[in-house]
């Protein structure tokens, strides 16, 4: 390239304005036509308009062999993230350094916030043999380093494509005295070929608790009137976490969350560095054996450890993202029957409130037709709070959702005369709901960062509301759960539909008769 650059040091120019300079518009060009050897522009809009298509849309549903970008993640974020919920624990991933770095980024991009965790750091060698002496030094290593309260051992792919025995490796490097006998080391295995990252939440939790509470049956433990609260891997727990145990300082209940993330993922800015902050400690997991009750409140990120809970004697509930009216009223009257305390007046004034600002709106949210996708958990929880607004529910998609979600969406929505365009999709990905979309308009798409290029091919806004969100920042501090989330949410998306009419309104003299001070 002979012409002179246009980013220089006395010229910075950012990178959204860089790429478009003269000069680097002609290299993009030019390695355009000399190779990439693709197919005249006509061609690719030819093709980008059929795509659109009913005929497309079949084709693209019939597909089996390929997955375009899915909505999950894989099982071993789901675990660090479990993990990164109870006090002065160091995360363990036993496979190659480049999978642990991917887990870290994931998380602090979307939480803005530094991510601890370590690796065995396999290669090539530790993939034939096996990582026995990886597992080895790589506690030694992590214990006098970064002095952990617990080391939390969870698994990539390669770890588990050769079989390497978790429990086995632990119970060896203790022998070598890499950590002492008496060190907590839970363990999950987490192969990211299967499942997602709800089911490494799942497996992750459910690996702690076993480590504490022992494999055998104990139906006999006395119960204490504590209430155990496991949240799942959710993207805004920051703010609903504290939102929980606030609502249970309203009750004066005694509500124990098992893994707690809400500090970790918000460090102050105040001089100290805390590689490790807040969590549920080490005596309060052991205590919450003795629970009388253990909530979960994302179904799907819970299976193994309710079933665990169950077998330990204790009561067992699930929700599935208690976000909004009627599902903050289920929550809170669980607590009630749980505790034998009657929800408190102040929480009764809280939905009144909430039930007000509906009102208020209600105009506004009538008719409006979405797209959901995400999780299967929070799925149900936003496809419930948009029947409860009037709104349309009309594409319901999770990867990780299955025929059981698909039924359970489905009643979710036959409970609604709002409801009756609407349809589950279990199993599907971005790629499907693109068809979906453009074959059946929406007004409006609710996800998380991923659905900004469905944006752009569909010109469907989008609202962000669940992990992870990459593009915008510090959403997480804010609480979806009970009536002051739904409040959020609500605000989340009324001010999405109002920057909309405001932008088709604007054109003076030609649309702005409504382009009005008041909405």
């Amino acid at each position: 390239m002979t012409d002179k650059l246009s980013q220089s040091a006395d010229k910075v120019l950012d990178h959204y304005t860089l790429f478009r300079q003269p000069e680097y518009a002609a290299m993009f060009e030019k390695k355009k036509t000399e190779f990439e050897y693709g197919h005249s522009d006509e061609e690719v809009a030819r093709v980008s308009e059929w795509t659109k298509s009913e005929e497309y849309k079949a084709k693209n549903f019939a597909r089996e062999a390929v997955v375009i970008n899915p909505t999950k993640a894989c099982q071993p974020i789901g675990a660090m993230f479990a993990a990164q919920g109870f006090e002065g624990t160091l995360p363990f991933v036993h496979g190659s350094q480049g999978c642990v770095a991917y887990y870290r980024t994931h998380l602090t991009r979307h939480f803005k916030e530094p991510n601890s965790a370590v690796s065995s750091s396999m290669t090539e060698d530790a993939a034939v043999f096996g990582g026995l002496n990886n597992m080895i030094d790589g506690l030694a290593n992590a214990y006098a380093l970064y002095k952990p309260k617990m080391i939390a051992v969870m698994t990539t792919c390669m770890a588990e494509v050769i079989g390497d025995d978790l429990q086995g490796f632990i119970a060896n490097a203790k022998n070598k005295e890499s950590v002492p006998a008496d060190f907590p080391v839970p363990y999950a295995h987490t192969p990211a070929f299967v499942g997602s990252h709800i089911v490494g939440y799942d497996n992750m939790i459910k690996g702690i608790l076993t480590s504490f509470w022992g494999t055998s049956e104990n139906f006999d433990t006395p119960k204490t009137e504590q209430i155990n609260l496991i949240p799942g891997f959710d993207g805004f727990a920051v703010g609903n976490n504290r939102e929980l145990k606030r609502i249970a300082g309203e009750f004066g209940v005694k509500l124990q969350i098992l893994s707690d993330v809400s500090d970790n993922f918000d460090t102050p800015m105040d001089g100290e560095y805390r590689m490790y902050d807040g969590g549920t400690t080490i005596e309060e997991t052991k205590q919450a054996l003795h629970a009388k009750a253990t909530l979960s409140m994302q179904e799907y990120n819970t299976n193994q450890t309710l079933q665990f809970c169950k077998e330990k004697g204790q009561e067992v509930a699930k929700f599935n993202y208690p976000m909004g009216v009627t599902a903050t009223d289920e929550l809170l009257l669980k607590l009630a029957e749980l505790s034998g305390k009657p929800v408190p007046a102040s929480l009764k004034l809280e939905r009144g409130r909430l039930v007000d600002a509906i009102a208020d709106s209600h105009t506004h949210m009538h008719g409006k037709r979405f797209a959901v996708y995400g999780d299967p958990d929070f799925c149900i929880g936003m496809t419930r709070f948009l029947l409860e607004l009037g709104a349309e529910p009309v594409h319901i998609l999770s990867t990780s959702g299955s025929k059981k979600w698909e039924k359970q969406v489905q009643k979710v929505l036959d409970g609604s005369p709002f409801g009756a365009s609407g349809k589950a999709y279990g199993g599907k990905d971005l790629w499907h709901l693109r068809s979906l979309i453009f074959t059946d308009k929406v007004d409006y798409i609710i996800g998380n960062s991923y659905g900004k290029y469905l944006e752009r091919d569909t010109k469907v806004p989008l609202i962000r509301l669940t992990y992870p969100i990459f593009d915008r920042h510090h959403h997480h501090r804010y609480p979806t759960w009970g009536y002051q989330g739904a409040l959020n949410v609500l605000v989340r998306i009324l001010d999405r539909i109002f920057e909309d009419i405001d932008a088709s309104t604007n054109i003076v003299g030609q649309t702005d008769y409504s382009f009005d001070l008041i909405r």
